[in-house]
């Protein structure tokens, strides 16, 4: 293991890391993986929440999408350049109690059951 790649592997909050794993360790099937330089939290194998650097992304239902950035430290996730209808990033502002926290989550999971999966590589 080179110097870069556990820079890499630790570009990512994990003190918000580990506060996700508290909210969602009562679920069942959950599966971490480190992309796009961050931590992504499957739900059913389906991304729901992860860390992107110091904020939390979240996955919900995109007719949410705009009522969801009036709220404080949120906003657009922009992967491509455009914003991604659907996912947001919150930042500390937006995460500073245990009630903040459980409305994002919230938000994830119910949509999860809803969310299509990404095709699965052969």
């Amino acid at each position: 293991m080179t110097l870069s790649s556990i820079f890499f592997k630790m570009a990512y909050n994990q003190i918000l890391a580990n506060r996700i794993r508290e909210q969602i360790q009562e679920f069942e099937g959950i599966e971490e993986k480190e992309m796009f330089g961050g931590l992504c939290f499957l739900l059913k194998d389906k991304m729901f929440v992860g860390v992107i650097k110091d904020e939390m992304m979240c996955r919900f239902n995109p007719t949410l999408y705009e009522v969801a950035l009036e709220k404080s430290g949120c906003h657009e996730m922009l992967f491509t350049g455009k914003p991604m209808k659907g996912w947001v990033l919150i930042e500390e502002t937006g995460l500073k109690n245990v009630k903040d926290f459980q409305y994002w989550i919230g938000l994830a999971v119910d949509y999860n059951q809803h969310a299509k999966s990404s095709k699965k590589k052969k």
